[in-house]
């Protein structure tokens, strides 16, 4: 759950975040000790004053601003491009800032040889190291669904993402695993907090619907972004993980709009928490969007020379990654049987002649690299990757 405000000196809001007066009145309010804050449950009118494209929590010189530090080179590109393109790196800096919000102790170091080599750092617990691994499916999850042709099961707004994204990102966390992707059947309680959250399910089910039903409509990526931040969290749809849930799916919109993804990288979770405090127990979002735009003027900051320097992708990749991707499955799946037989056969019926000693070679090329840290990638599972390794070793 929420970490209220600490009673320590040293964790006061840090004064590099510029806050506005209207920010301040409320940092003031979340500061006070939590006898002297009013008990407060849901307000469903602030969900219901909400009307997309006509009500705007970031105003539009503000909206403005945030479109010009998130352009990339892919803007006109089909969606997703540039979230594939900066997969690697987005794993490990997402996973490791959205966790360290949460408490999590691993460094960026740690996580990157845990994503990228499935290295388990000495002295974590292991709700560090699941934490990690967690996020790391639900942004491939992401990624791989925001690109999907024809929108025929493409991300969207919708139960079925949110639902499923919860469920990746609480695997093996929750004390019920029934509560994985599912509208939460019981009161939860806010720590260090006088919110206290909606705890009829058909309530939580009829407001998630219009929340859903709103973001749907919003046609700016950053309002979409900033209203999933704000509202998610405030209906605690779920038993837990609301707010890790809430910054991974605010990216869908800048991943569909290959803007610059909001990562959370240098928030001080002093900042975040109080500033959903303020969401919680006044309504009010003034907080939270400094906190936003201070957070993604740092994440475009972190991905200038990526910008840069992005390499284009590889256009065969990028044509043909489904049927690369199924063909290196489909040769793991099969440790026993000739390799280069099944490629030749994978592609033969659907990739064209002119390309296919090419994409064959970045078949191989895929299997050769394949380690722990990019099975999710191609649907595999540990068990039968070491299979595969196996028999390839006694051969």
């Amino acid at each position: 759950m929420l970490a209220g405000p600490p009673d320590g000196q040293g964790d006061r809001f840090p004064p590099a975040i510029p806050l506005s007066a209207d920010s301040r009145d409320v940092l003031a309010y979340v500061d006070q000790p939590l006898a002297a804050r009013k008990p407060v449950g849901y307000q469903r009118d602030f969900l219901d004053a909400y009307r997309p494209n006509a009500t705007w929590y970031l105003p539009a010189p503000l909206r403005r601003q945030l479109h010009n530090m998130g352009q990339t080179a892919q803007a006109g590109a089909p969606a997703g491009t540039y979230s594939r393109a900066i997969l690697n790196r987005l794993l490990t800096d997402l996973s490791w800032a959205s966790s360290q919000l949460e408490g999590n102790t691993y460094s960026r170091l740690d996580t990157r040889a845990l994503i990228e080599h499935g290295q388990v750092a000495q002295g974590k617990a292991a709700t560090e190291t699941q934490m990690i691994l967690n996020h790391k499916t639900a942004i491939e999850l992401l990624v791989e669904s925001v690109g999907r042709q024809g929108g025929g099961g493409a991300a969207g707004f919708d139960r079925y993402t949110l639902m499923n994204l919860h469920a990746a990102l609480s695997e093996n966390l929750l004390p019920n695993p029934a509560d994985e992707g599912r509208i939460r059947q019981h009161v939860v309680e806010i720590g260090k907090s006088v919110f206290r959250p909606l705890s009829v399910p058909q309530q939580l089910d009829d407001a998630l619907a219009q929340l859903l039903a709103k973001a749907s409509q919003i046609a700016d990526p950053f309002e979409q972004a900033f209203f999933m931040l704000v509202h998610v969290p405030y209906l605690q749809p779920f038993a837990d993980i609301n707010k890790r849930t809430s910054r991974l799916i605010a990216n869908l919109p800048l991943f569909r709009a290959n803007l610059c993804p909001l990562i959370f990288v240098d928030v001080p979770e002093a900042a975040y928490s109080r500033a959903i405090l303020g969401v919680y127990e006044l309504t009010r979002m003034e907080l939270l969007r400094d906190v936003f735009v201070w957070a993604y003027e740092r994440s475009t900051q972190e991905y200038l020379a990526i910008k840069q320097d992005l390499a284009e992708p590889d256009p065969l990749r990028l044509a043909y990654r489904d049927v690369i991707k199924q063909t290196v499955q489909a040769v793991v799946m099969h440790p026993g049987e000739d390799a280069m037989a099944r490629i030749a056969h994978a592609l033969a019926g659907r990739v064209p002649e002119p390309d296919r000693a090419a994409v064959q070679a970045i078949t191989v090329d895929e299997l050769r690299r394949l380690h722990e840290g990019v099975l999710a990638r191609y649907g595999l599972r540990p068990s039968e990757f070491a299979a595969w390794k196996a028999q390839a070793a006694a051969e």
